[in-house]
């Protein structure tokens, strides 16, 4: 199956680019998404393990199944006051 990646802020930054196609294994999860994505190296590493994800417009845990065509953004912590 295949999804697309959208990255925020610094995550954005790690990778280059403000969107990504991923294929996965059917089945997969976002938290396997997560580690597929840190495995590719090339900054992408620098994304948390166990970050914040949302699944199509929803907020979403790692164990979440993921199906062909979704949309997963990967949402870095934030800072403010």
């Amino acid at each position: 199956m295949r999804v697309r990646v959208l990255l925020f802020a610094q995550y954005r930054e790690f990778a280059g680019t403000s969107a990504l196609e991923v294929d996965l294994p059917d089945g997969a999860t976002a938290g396997a998404l997560v580690a597929v994505l840190r495995g590719r190296g090339g900054g992408l590493e620098r994304i948390p393990a166990t970050t914040a994800v949302a699944v199509n417009l929803e907020y979403a845990s790692s164990e979440t199944p993921l199906r062909d065509g979704d949309e997963v953004a990967l949402i870095p912590p934030v800072a403010g006051g």
